[in-house]
């Protein structure tokens, strides 16, 4: 029996990830974990939408499934924190420091070097190039955190 609970502890963490990997391919998104390994930067906006600048936030994490380092490109108007047209990382993405562990859903680029479309697609059906997704961090038990790109309050402008 405690042989049985210790293994059962051990695999949770396996079993969460295995859930939040299928949830991520039902919402038609690209799933990877792995460690943060440089401090989030602010990328200025190249697009303003009804006044609102279209910023991103942008950090490198190493993967778990393959060893290889991926840029993540975050949109800031999705972050739960966004600040309407801050000029700075909004604080709930600054807090993802090097060492951080995460998990993302979202849409790999073209040449595979990063992740995209991490944030929720505004109740939209997800399809392969607009993805249901996620950035969310995996405390040191294994446990998984709220989404950080969860924010709905500007998906009016692409509505």
């Amino acid at each position: 029996m405690k042989k049985a609970l210790i293994a059962l502890f051990l695999l949770s963490p396996l079993v969460v990830f295995a859930s939040e990997q299928s949830t991520c391919t039902t919402n038609k998104g690209a799933f990877l974990t792995g460690s943060v390994t440089t401090a989030p930067k602010f990328q200025a906006a190249t697009q303003t939408i009804q006044g609102i600048q279209v910023s991103h936030t942008v950090m490198y994490i190493k993967a778990d499934q393959d060893g290889k380092s991926y840029q993540v490109a975050m949109d800031n108007v999705y972050a739960s924190d966004y600040v309407k047209n801050a000029t700075s990382v909004p604080a709930s993405l600054a807090a993802l420091k090097a060492g951080t562990r995460v998990e993302v859903c979202g849409q790999k680029y073209s040449d595979g070097s990063g992740i995209h479309w991490v944030h929720n697609n505004c109740g939209e059906t997800p399809t392969a190039s607009a993805p249901n997704g996620w950035v969310k961090t995996i405390a040191s038990s294994g446990s998984v955190g709220a989404n950080l790109e969860r924010s709905q309050a500007y998906c009016y402008l692409w509505n």
